[in-house]
């Protein structure tokens, strides 16, 4: 069975969205009647019409600020907010120089708190919204050379949990999605000789983007009351969880 998913007339901000998951979720989203907007450090021609695309560096706080402001000018609302942005540096903790780990964390995680903050208010003034962050299995297990990643996705499971306690009363949820092993532009990136998507594609299981779509959309809709959940594609092979 499949359910629809109606979004006529709501607003939605995705980081990370020229590419990928998020990419995959804005045109669903657009499909859904929902009104898109991306964010992304450069532009992409594969953004479909009808998403808005911004360039913005989600690490830099007056840049999403800036726009964000824009949208509320020009859109009135924001109804969800999924920060999708992230890198994920294959390097070593021993070689590591200090401005790739603090790139990582300016990405990775405050780059969810000024998005966070920044929609906050609209939504909190208009008592309803949605925002979901990403995890990864990593961030249990860790991984050689993905330190600096797993870190990050590791503290938002807290920090999210903590947002949605904060946020309960005025009618926002917050969750945040593992979504497994996907094959991504990101992905691989990380992982440029493919040798790890071929070990996955063997064990776990690899997924596609719009593996993601269904569960991400289920957590924007009205249907969900989710907040404070972790919602996981998790299987376990030899000891290890992704």
């Amino acid at each position: 069975m499949k359910t629809h998913h109606d979004a006529t007339g709501q607003v939605l901000i995705v980081t990370g969205g020229t590419s990928g998951i998020g990419l995959a979720l804005a045109e669903a989203y657009l499909r859904a009647g929902g009104i898109v907007h991306v964010f992304g450090t450069r532009a992409n021609p594969e953004v479909t019409d009808g998403i808005t695309s911004h360039q913005v560096d989600v690490a830099n706080r007056a840049e999403v600020f800036d726009a964000v402001a824009k949208i509320v000018e020009a859109e009135g609302r924001i109804d969800a907010l999924v920060a999708a942005a992230a890198i994920q540096p294959r390097t070593t903790i021993l070689g590591m120089d200090p401005s790739e780990w603090q790139r990582t964390i300016d990405v990775n995680l405050n780059g969810v708190m000024w998005a966070v903050q920044a929609v906050l208010p609209t939504m909190i003034n208009a008592k309803r919204g949605a925002i979901v962050a990403f995890s990864s299995g990593l961030a249990n297990v860790g991984h050689p050379g993905a330190s600096a990643y797993a870190a990050t996705k590791g503290a938002l499971i807290p920090w999210i949990k903590s947002l949605a306690a904060e946020i309960a009363e005025h009618h926002v949820k917050a969750n945040i999605i593992y979504p497994g092993v996907i094959d991504t532009p990101q992905f691989r990136k990380a992982n440029p000789a493919g040798d790890e998507l071929e070990h996955w594609k063997n064990t776990l299981g690899v997924g596609e983007p719009e593996d993601v779509v269904g569960p991400l959309m289920y957590l924007l809709s009205d249907m969900s009351t989710m907040t404070g959940s972790v919602l996981t594609r998790e299987r376990v092979f030899g000891g290890e969880s992704h």
